[in-house]
């Protein structure tokens, strides 16, 4: 049985100028690995309506899951909740349960439920909500696209929340390899081991040390078996 797919879109100007580097995707990547989603694109565009409303709408129409990260707190550049109220052709407001979530959490801290705050209880009509922990203000899930906050340690916690109600296929396993030989050398057997193995996803990352050209060869797929068996091949081909 083929694996349900993924794609995730990061949103944010601050990604784009290079002033923070993203690194909620290599923890999004790992864990729908375990969960056996397959993670297949991502896309990063600007806090601009028009690219979030676009990328939303072809992502859910390729994709079984879409995961968003960024743009979903209580400041003026924070726009990801109307974008995809506007994707998806519904209304948004606050809604009740979301600001009852927040309201809670700002009272315990003795901190006013101000304007700014509450805009983070906006959420578009027919959505779900995504707990989150760590600052309680909630993602959503609207059709098949996840909404979730920029911040790391957030973003972790939302994902944490969501997945256990995803179904997934087969955990994606892998098998890593390593060859002292140019590509040039090694480039035709590799190429023939994928052919022969066509359930498995082969690829070749080169390195270059001390003078000292090389690759790893590194194969993943569902089946360990499978997996063993191809792994078996490459060594006798290329005994170390």
């Amino acid at each position: 049985m083929t694996n349900p797919n993924a794609a995730m879109l990061v949103i944010g100007d601050e990604i784009l100028s290079g002033r923070t580097r993203d690194a909620n995707m290599y923890h999004l990547a790992g864990q729908l690995n375990e969960h056996g989603i397959d993670l297949k694109e991502v896309r990063v565009v600007s806090d601009s309506p028009l690219a979030i409303i676009a990328a939303t709408r072809a992502l859910s129409d390729c994709y079984t899951h879409v995961f968003t990260s960024g743009g979903i707190g209580p400041t003026h550049d924070d726009i990801t909740a109307d974008c995809i109220a506007k994707a998806f052709g519904t209304t948004i407001g606050i809604r009740d349960d979301a600001r009852a979530i927040l309201q809670a959490h700002y009272h315990a801290q003795q901190l006013p439920l101000n304007d700014a705050r509450l805009r983070m209880a906006r959420i578009p009509n027919g959505a779900t909500l995504i707990d989150n922990p760590i600052s309680k203000a909630p993602g959503f899930t609207l059709r098949n696209v996840h909404v979730m906050a920029g911040v790391p340690s957030i973003f972790q916690a939302m994902v944490a929340s969501i997945l256990p109600s995803l179904t997934g296929g087969q955990p994606l396993i892998s098998q890593t390899y390593r060859i002292e030989r140019g590509e040039g050398d090694i480039a035709a057997p590799i190429g023939a081991l994928a052919s022969a193995f066509p359930t498995l996803s082969i690829g070749c990352y080169p390195f270059q040390k001390d003078g000292l050209f090389g690759a790893n060869i590194v194969m993943r797929g569902t089946d360990p078996e499978i997996l063993d068996q191809a792994m078996v091949r490459l060594k006798a081909k290329f005994p170390s």
